[in-house]
């Protein structure tokens, strides 16, 4: 893009957010709609705009995202950790401020696969004595 714009990914479970962060009014936008048109619970969007207020940047920059795969919740943490990057690359002194909050973590968990002759990825069948 731009040189004034910031660009970042961030991943959770199977989800992923390309987001850049642009000089503006404090607008975020997710695959074209209004943030909250777009995740419709406050709590989402509390999760999306928790670097943004460590940072102080809630009014300075516009967000654009494109985000896919995985569900809201997980659409949310990964929208989190990409607009965390890209303000890490608008100003790197913010790294430790967003690492002690726990933004910079790349959350491992993802689900489990199911193994062959069993219902589910833990589940065994019911044992039978007789």
């Amino acid at each position: 893009m731009k040189g004034d714009s910031f660009y970042a990914t961030g991943r959770r479970k199977t989800a992923v957010a390309r987001v850049w962060l642009r000089p503006g009014s404090g607008h975020i936008r997710v695959n074209k709609l209004d943030m909250m048109a777009y995740f419709h619970r406050d709590s989402l969007t509390m999760v999306v705009e928790q670097p943004l207020v460590i940072a102080g940047g809630s009014t300075v920059f516009d967000v654009e995202v494109y985000v896919h795969g995985g569900g809201k919740a997980a659409q949310a943490g990964a929208m989190r950790l990409g607009m965390s990057r890209a303000l890490i690359n608008f100003n790197p002194e913010l790294k430790s401020v967003l690492r002690q909050g726990g933004f910079l973590t790349r959350d491992p968990r993802e689900k489990e696969r199911k193994k062959y002759g069993q219902p589910g990825a833990r589940k065994r069948f019911q044992y039978s004595k007789r």
